[in-house]
């Protein structure tokens, strides 16, 4: 596992954006470019700076085709707390080359959530896997949508929010955690880490503990990013603030293997 750490949130995006950007140009294949994507705080000064590099020519997406990590059950895509609107408004409309068949982002408002999430996976499949799937997590180290004790072999499917989660979210919903929807659409641990490479950004002192957890313990259903441990191609990129809860000697180790600048 690679632990890039930046001085600041703005430093963490740029490297997160030119690592994607970079992936992205050197991909040769016949086959679109499969890039996993998610919502939330953290990605969005990535969503500001790949738009900026798409329009200045420096990447394209026309060869990338894009599935979304997860999506509240029953919010329809209009509302402006749904994730397709999030992504829309952060990334999609923005972009200059996106091609909107690419996007692919669950259903939130369908009569079958199990055939929904399994039409899903499905679909990654048919494009060979995801190539690289960026993802956050949340203060306990839920990964999309998978709470803690979720299986770490865990597929897409329906997934019920925790009052914690829930809370964290109400900020959005008029800080009223009733109005935040009690279950989503989310891929699985599984799904995630079944791509050939995973890179998630962890920022702020709020996400201490977790990106502790992710590096330094024990691979547990607790800790859901734990999993990203048994993945050989898992990339952290976080910020100076997050990692107070590093160990010295695991603090000082990251920094000097990644003293040489190299994506």
């Amino acid at each position: 596992m690679r632990v890039v750490i930046q001085e600041n949130y703005e430093k963490m995006c740029k490297w997160a954006a030119d690592y994607i950007a970079a992936r992205i140009n050197a991909h040769k294949e016949d086959r679109p470019f499969v890039l996993g994507l998610p919502t939330g705080s953290s990605p969005i000064g990535v969503y500001r700076e790949l738009v900026r590099m798409n329009k200045a020519r420096e990447v394209s997406f026309a060869n990338v085709v894009t599935f979304n990590m997860d999506e509240y059950l029953g919010l329809p895509r209009e509302h402006d707390q749904s994730y397709w609107y999030f992504m829309h408004d952060n990334l999609f409309d923005h972009l200059v080359d996106m091609k909107p068949e690419n996007i692919n982002i669950l259903n939130g408002m369908t009569d079958d959530p199990e055939a929904e999430c399994a039409a899903y996976e499905a679909k990654i499949a048919s494009y060979g896997g995801i190539d690289l799937f960026m993802g956050g997590i949340g203060v306990d180290g839920h990964l999309a949508f998978n709470e803690p004790f979720t299986s770490l072999s865990s597929r897409t499917g329906v997934r019920a929010l925790t009052t914690d989660t829930r809370i964290v979210n109400s900020r959005f919903f008029g800080n009223d955690p009733e109005k935040v929807p009690a279950y989503a659409l989310s891929v699985g641990i599984g799904t995630v880490t079944d791509s050939k490479e995973v890179l998630v950004l962890i920022n702020g002192h709020n996400k201490a503990r977790a990106l502790a957890a992710t590096v330094q313990g024990g691979v547990s259903q607790q800790w859901t990013c734990s999993a990203l441990q048994l993945h050989p191609a898992a990339i952290i990129a976080c910020d100076e603030a997050a990692c107070g809860e590093l160990t010295v000697d695991a603090y000082r180790y990251f920094l000097d293997i990644e003293k040489e600048e190299r994506l």
